[in-house]
């Protein structure tokens, strides 16, 4: 059984959002990914999303691309991706986990093999972020077959007309992108994101979790007044990014750059709904 659905049941009865954050895998290497990972929970991640790095990252700015081009260099393959899944999932029984990529990385590896090697890893969901509703049937069937949640995504353009498609099949949580353009390039504002909420509450009774645009605990916390989860990606990978020495290697300072911005991030989402 997927761990996302009991995790929202607890951050509903706890009445506040749950924090996501993204991290690449790989990024700047193996070790520090698990590190990472590993202290992600305590510092106040509800869900992880891990990424699968690719060369032609469409939807994502410049970080994040950066990011998957350090991961690809030092040598990360989807195989290694899964392999961190598994060292973290030895660790920790219970923090859900979802990897997040392009479809040419799955096909690449055999879309029915990776959703049966993602689960036995201990994924818990999957968003494939090229792969448009029209074309589900190559995937979701797959990962379904194994449990895994398949979480799609919704724009600002996505009307009242389109978003029955996208919805259907969808499982886990709608992760809601909240500015149009790649990530990392812009701030997200709230009073959008609020309406587009309630648009999306009234179509769906899944968990509605907010990503782009979100790089500070203050716009976290203010995302977190209205959506079911924040998710915080380009922050992060930036974090890691300016932590490296000059040749991009990990330093003593990498791991805690990134622990620490997410308790400010945790601690930020906590608090919103306080008052």
């Amino acid at each position: 059984m997927s761990r996302i659905a009991p995790r929202f049941e607890a951050l509903r009865r706890e009445g506040r959002a749950g924090l996501v954050t993204y991290v690449m895998a790989g990024d700047p290497d193996a070790g520090t990914t698990a590190e990472i990972l590993a202290g992600l929970p305590a510092a106040g991640a509800d869900i992880i999303e891990l990424g699968m790095p690719f060369s032609d990252p469409m939807a994502d700015g410049p970080a994040i691309q950066a990011a998957g081009l350090r991961a690809l260099a030092g040598g990360m393959t989807l195989a290694g991706t899964l392999d961190l899944v598994r060292g973290f999932r030895a660790g920790d029984a219970d923090t859900p986990l979802v990897l997040m990529g392009y479809f040419n990385v799955l096909f690449a590896y055999g879309v029915e093999r990776f959703m049966r090697d993602a689960r036995a890893a201990g994924a818990d969901g999957v968003i494939i972020v090229d792969l448009p509703p029209e074309e589900a049937g190559e995937a979701a069937p797959h990962a379904a077959a194994q449990g895994l949640d398949f979480i799609r995504l919704a724009t600002p353009t996505s009307d009242d007309r389109r978003l029955p498609r996208i919805l259907d099949g969808a499982s886990g949580f709608i992760y809601y992108v909240s500015i149009l353009g790649i990530t990392g390039t812009r701030s997200v504002d709230a009073q959008a994101v609020r309406g587009a909420v309630g648009r999306l509450r009234r179509h769906t009774g899944m968990p509605v979790a907010v990503g782009f645009g979100i790089k500070t605990p203050e716009a976290a916390a203010a995302i977190a007044r209205d959506a079911d989860a924040v998710v915080v990606g380009s922050a992060i990978v930036q974090a890691v990014a300016t932590s490296l020495d000059a040749s991009g290697r990990a330093t003593a300072a990498t791991t805690s750059a990134v622990l620490d911005l997410v308790r400010a991030l945790a601690a930020g989402v906590r608090g919103a709904r306080k008052g």
